[in-house]
């Protein structure tokens, strides 16, 4: 194997560990936190709405960090801030340390999971980078599959507490010195270019260009369609009537559908443009929203909205850094996606939060003809910067 795909394979390795036992625990042990704590929904999901702000904080001074040169160590360095976050979780009696400590374990987000890993690659591979990306997202789609049965099975045996625990033991040895190897192997063998440079984004002068703002506005609808759903897809499932067990199958799939709608773009790679996989997003999880209204009659339906939502969420986290690339260009790639990450990170940080609200004022029907109005929201603020961009600079068509 070449060097570079080894490379790639052992970070996609590391990427499956710190979702599965950093982000997806979260949804996974969210009925047991309810049950155990006696905490609201509302409270509970407040703690992930924290994290999340603090993934989105973090972004741009990981980005910065990524443009000096300095990702190794700050990916390696909140991998163990991550895990360090976890155990302290296990021990938290009240509120105030469910909240604390889920703020450090989302500060560490910022630093190990998708969006760092992806600057990382685009950095050094340039235009090479959506095939590597692509390969990342195959492997690690099965993270929810490790989490969701994992979590609920240890639960069952031994309890939260020491399910988090375990999680807490197993990223810090198996993932922290994986992504310290890969990563320096990104850096050593960087991609030189010379970059282009856009009107996107200068601050100290007042200015933020109508592309940048809609293009991450759009995509923080997508976040938002894509957390309310994950963070509250075990209790909807249930008020549909679908058996727990069933919950829990129908979530780990998720992940493999998301695998699906990858391996179908990496097959159609060269004869589907980046705006094209951009939309088809946007609408194929739009639609797979109704189709879970109707499993409430129809329960079977709910696989279907697996496979739709899954291949549809599976395409954003491969096009988002490469549309941005192609809209954003490349002079300070690490800080201008940075931005776009805080953006996107403060829709997924409301969407757990609101999804809770809305539900607690009508119900998870309510909440999906939500979703079906932010999936129409973001194809449209996201056509509008597309077509902002192409105004003004032409297009890596591949």
């Amino acid at each position: 194997m070449p060097r570079k795909n080894r490379t790639i394979l052992l970070l996609a390795m590391s990427q499956t560990i710190n979702w599965a036992g950093l982000f997806y625990v979260f949804p996974a042990l969210l009925t047991w936190w309810e049950s155990d704590l006696g905490w609201s929904r509302v409270h509970i999901t407040g703690a992930l709405s924290l994290a999340i702000v603090m993934q989105g904080l973090g972004s741009p001074i990981c980005g910065k960090l990524i443009d000096l040169g300095k990702g190794p160590l700050m990916m390696t360095s909140c991998i163990l801030l991550g895990a360090l976050g976890l155990f302290g979780l296990s021990m938290i009696d009240s509120i105030r340390g469910f909240y604390f400590f889920w703020a450090v374990i989302g500060f560490s987000f910022s630093g190990c999971l998708y969006d760092p890993c992806f600057a990382l690659v685009t950095r050094s591979q340039g235009n090479d980078a959506r095939q590597s990306i692509t390969l990342i997202t195959i492997v690690a789609g099965f993270a929810g599959t490790l989490s969701f049965p994992s979590a609920y099975f240890l639960a069952e045996a031994l309890g939260w507490r020491e399910t988090v625990q375990v999680f807490a033991l197993v990223i810090p040895i198996a993932s922290a010195p994986i992504a310290w190897i890969t990563t320096r192997q990104l850096e050593k063998y960087r991609h030189e270019s010379t970059p282009t440079v856009y009107p996107v984004m200068n601050i100290r002068r007042g200015f933020i260009s109508p592309m940048f703002l809609f293009l991450g506005i759009g995509f923080a609808f997508a976040a938002i369609v894509h957390g309310a759903t994950l963070h509250h897809f075990i209790p909807l499932a249930k008020e549909r009537g679908i058996t727990a067990e069933t919950a829990v199958l129908a979530a780990s799939l998720i992940g493999p559908m998301q695998v699906v709608g990858r391996l179908i773009l990496s097959f159609l790679k060269h004869r589907i443009t980046n705006h094209a996989i951009s939309m088809s997003c946007f609408l194929i999880m739009g639609m797979s929203m109704a189709v879970l209204l109707k499993a409430s009659s129809i329960p079977e339906l709910v696989f279907l909205f697996v496979m739709m939502f899954g291949a549809g969420y599976g395409l954003v986290s491969i096009i988002r850094p490469v549309i941005a690339r192609d809209i954003l260009g490349e002079a300070n790639f690490g800080v201008n996606y940075g931005m776009i990450t805080l953006i996107y990170m403060m829709g997924s940080a409301i969407s757990p939060f609101l999804g809770s609200l809305i539900w607690h004022f009508g119900g998870y029907d309510l909440l999906l003809y939500w979703l079906m109005a932010f999936a129409i929201l973001g194809v449209s603020l996201y056509f509008v910067s597309y077509s902002i961009a192409e105004r003004q600079h032409p297009f890596n068509r591949d």
